[in-house]
């Protein structure tokens, strides 16, 4: 987290880059969402919506969280994080550069997960706008590594 005494700002965040910018709160995710989201994306694949069936059959003795899912979540974990440049106005969600789920996470009776997010690149676009490009590590409560690494582009607008 950038110290107390230091305002993230548009204009300064080339200072912030190679920086933790936050590690996030912990966010609690059970079957009902994760069987919600596949309904949405139309993937109800049975290892991620039936636990009975991955009890017995799946090779991580439970359903897994959609890796998509917890991309869809980074924008939740940046806002919870309160990393919004204080002299920004509004942002766009870019894209992404990178994203590796480096190990499944099986959601049992529910699973938390946190962001450890940190500044790897600013881009000026001109007119104070600014591309930021943050690494994040998905974290799962009690998991010895984390769950997924993504590159997220965000491009923010000046107040």
């Amino acid at each position: 987290m950038p110290p107390p005494s230091e305002v993230f700002l548009l204009a300064n965040a080339h200072t912030f880059v190679g920086k933790e910018l936050a590690v996030t709160d912990w966010v609690h995710i059970d079957q009902m969402q994760t069987n919600v989201f596949g309904e949405v994306t139309r993937w109800n694949h049975w290892m991620h919506s039936d636990p009975a069936r991955c009890q017995r059959e799946s090779p991580y003795g439970g359903a897994l969280l959609h890796g998509f899912m917890m991309v869809s979540l980074i924008t939740h974990f940046h806002a919870i994080a309160n990393l919004r440049p204080a002299d920004a106005v509004r942002s766009l969600n870019y894209g992404m550069d990178k994203v590796r789920v480096l190990h499944p996470v099986v959601i049992g009776t529910g699973v938390s997960l946190r962001d450890r997010i940190t500044l790897l690149d600013v881009q000026e676009k001109g007119e104070g706008k600014r591309l930021f490009k943050t690494s994040n590590v998905i974290e799962a409560q009690g998991a010895e590594k984390p769950a997924m690494y993504v590159e997220y582009l965000n491009y923010w607008f000046p107040s």
